[in-house]
């Protein structure tokens, strides 16, 4: 069954061949959305057949993605996605609501949501027999694809602004990468790697550029539908919070509903909202003016992974949400830093664009953007691990103490 059968263009609707183009629309730049054959998916395939899989990761959903099965098995690249779900009674009733979800994705093998974009690509990369796989990162991008080639022993190269977090740059040396610290900022590291990849013929990973990225990212919206929609037998509409910068997760999460809605697995579309940080709030300024002309901003916030000037995936990005009777809500940066050590609390360790989602959902409650019975799922998209400044600027710091029982006592307050 040839289940990809072409590309759609997000902006103009022009469709392609899967062989007459690789990355964008050449009509317009918009990007392309991946079509599937839904009438021959439904007949071969159904819910159960995908429920009994013995597959606990992103291949679980082969026959929904637009690739054929990589192999590698036993690596990194087989036990990306089936990330852990976490039901938080104690965060629920602080908010005011009767049921919360947090997916933590940080639980990854490179600890990052873009483990699933990078592990499509990787599988795409081997069926078009590219030998070097090129992205540009503030660092989560980067590492999955660093780890997922590593995998795959694929050659990879990528350029980060050089002022991302040590930890993700470390990442990116210890797979084994090719690093280029660009003097600049993501946007710059983001086209100066798509000049690379025209002039040294390698395949291109760019979130929002390449349209299997999405692909990858679209699983997390199929294990929300089988481990709470389907699982817990929801009635009313899910709302899911993601995080928001470049806008590819959050345009392949509603991918994934879309896909889903289409054969008839789904009955009614989740909500869907996207939380940005105010000094990074590019989509969110574009939702609250009523337009889908999204024009760039100067970055500035500590949530790196979300830091952009212009996103890449914007209009889809916007459109997940004003399609969906969602939203896009802005929080400040010390919202975030609560949010971590809020999360913390339940045992779940976030970076900064992680905890973006859950800081979106305190304030949804509060302006009314939900109700007390709205069920919510919270998207954690990257683990504090890889940002321990930002971790350690969230909480008090430890006390200092002499080695002996009267100095506790005294710190005790005892």
């Amino acid at each position: 069954m040839a289940k990809f059968t072409g590309y759609a263009c997000s902006v103009c609707g022009k469709e392609f061949g899967p062989d007459e183009i690789t990355y964008t629309c050449p009509h317009d730049g918009g990007n392309l959305d991946i079509i599937l054959d839904y009438d021959s998916l439904r007949k071969e395939l159904s819910p159960d057949k995908i429920f009994s899989s013995d597959e606990f990761s992103i291949w679980r959903y082969l026959p929904l993605l637009p690739v054929k099965d990589p192999g590698y098995d036993g690596t990194p690249l087989r036990s990306v996605g089936w990330t852990p779900l976490y039901k938080s009674a104690a965060l629920a009733d602080e908010l005011g609501i009767s049921n919360l979800w947090v997916k933590d994705d940080g639980r990854n093998p490179t600890a990052s949501f873009k483990d699933r974009a990078s592990a499509v690509v990787i599988a795409r990369a081997k069926e078009v027999n590219a030998e070097v796989v090129v992205t540009a990162s503030t660092g989560n991008a980067g590492a999955a694809l660093a780890g997922m080639a590593a995998a795959a022993n694929h050659r990879a190269v990528i350029f980060a602004p050089k002022s991302a977090p040590p930890a993700k740059i470390a990442q990116l040396l210890v797979f084994g990468a090719q690093v280029y610290l660009v003097d600049g900022n993501y946007d710059q590291a983001f086209d100066l790697s798509i000049e690379a990849a025209n002039a040294f013929d390698w395949y291109c990973r760019n979130t929002g550029y390449n349209p299997f990225t999405a692909e990858g990212k679209k699983t997390a919206a199929f294990e929300i539908w089988e481990q709470v929609i389907a699982k817990e037998s929801l009635t009313k509409q899910l709302c899911v919070f993601i995080s928001v910068g470049d806008g590819n997760i959050i345009s392949g999460l509603h991918k994934g509903f879309k896909d889903l809605l289409a054969l008839g697995w789904i009955d009614v579309m989740p909500r869907i909202f996207g939380v940005q940080s105010e000094g990074s709030s590019a989509i969110a300024n574009a939702y609250e003016s009523g337009t889908e002309e999204i024009e760039a901003v100067a970055a500035t916030t500590l949530a790196d992974s979300i830091s952009v000037d212009m996103p890449r995936d914007g209009l889809r990005a916007l459109r997940a949400a004003t399609r969906t009777n969602g939203s896009y809500i802005k929080v400040p940066d010390h919202a975030i830093l609560n949010a971590i050590a809020r999360l913390g609390i339940e045992g779940i360790f976030a970076e900064p664009a992680a905890a973006t989602a859950f800081a979106g959902v305190k304030k949804a409650v509060k302006t009314g953007l939900i109700k007390q019975d709205d069920p919510v799922l919270v998207l954690s998209t990257g683990s504090g691990l890889k940002d321990i400044k930002a971790a350690e600027n969230s909480v008090q710091p430890a006390a200092v103490i002499e080695p002996n029982l009267a100095a506790l006592k005294t710190a005790l307050g005892k």
